[in-house]
């Protein structure tokens, strides 16, 4: 396994409410190749974001252990390994752009100076094309702009993994195809391993080297599917007739997921 490779054995994730015992996941095992851009793809209440959230530390499994080379997930976290970037940007309000992308640096346990956090952070802001919004608010930003915001914030620390869990999910059609073209721009310049959670099939497809279909009651994964298509990808990839069919298995998959909860109800 290479530096940065996930490896997830035997995952099982239980939790207990009102007296009933609720099994999220179950058994799953995963395999992230150091460099690599993997989507999870599924329905709400299938588990990805709780499998993304062990995967990045954030939580503990009931069973089952994960590691990221040859560290436990926990000494990955503590080294700085990881990044998140969640659906909300979230960014501080009283804070400009560049000091929402400075502050994580800044928080961390790692010895960095105001300046040094504040060149980081401006590097950041140009990887993500966001250079000359550096000293605006964030009301004074689009969702997709606060979005880069995040994402800079999270390149700052210099993460090998960046963990993202819908990001676009918010954003209208047209700001999210942009913002997946910067994506897929960012990971062919940093070489960051990403592991992408999605609902959006197009999505998953244009973004991925792997995508991970996921099925539900408990969540685990029914499907692993290779994407074969030159890079770097645009908008007219998704008119190729190897697109459109790598579309088709994955929604076939995920039909036979919900025929399969149905019929297990």
């Amino acid at each position: 396994m290479a530096q940065d490779g996930i490896t997830a054995h035997s995952i099982g994730m239980t939790f207990t409410r009102q007296g009933v015992r609720h099994e999220v996941l179950s058994e799953l095992d995963l395999t992230i190749p150091s460099g690599g851009f993997v989507s999870l793809l599924g329905p709400s209440g299938c588990g990805k974001s709780t499998l993304l959230k062990i995967l990045g530390g954030l939580q503990a499994p009931t069973t089952g252990s994960v590691r990221i080379g040859d560290d436990d997930v926990m000494t990955a976290v503590r080294k700085g390994r990881i990044g998140l970037v969640q659906q909300k940007a979230a960014l501080l309000p009283w804070k400009t752009a560049l000091d929402n992308a400075a502050f994580l640096i800044e928080l961390g346990r790692e010895r960095v100076s105001r300046a040094e956090a504040r060149r980081r952070a401006t590097e950041a802001l140009e990887l993500v094309g966001l250079a000359q919004a550096a000293a605006k608010l964030p009301h004074e930003l689009s969702g997709g702009m606060a979005q880069r915001v995040s994402i800079a914030r999270a390149l700052a620390l210099d993460p090998a993994i960046l963990y993202m869990d819908e990001p676009f999910g918010a954003l209208d059609a047209i700001t999210r195809d942009q913002m997946n073209l910067l994506l897929q721009d960012l990971w062919l310049q940093t070489g960051k391993t990403v592991v992408f959670v999605t609902h959006s099939i197009s999505e998953a497809v244009f973004l991925s080297d792997t995508v991970h279909v996921m099925g539900a009651n408990p969540g685990r994964i029914t499907l692993t599917e290779r994407i074969d298509l030159p890079r770097p990808r645009d908008g007219r990839s998704s008119s190729l007739p190897e697109f459109i069919a790598y579309e088709d298995r994955l929604r076939d998959q995920l039909d036979i997921n919900v025929e399969a909860e149905r019929n297990a109800a």
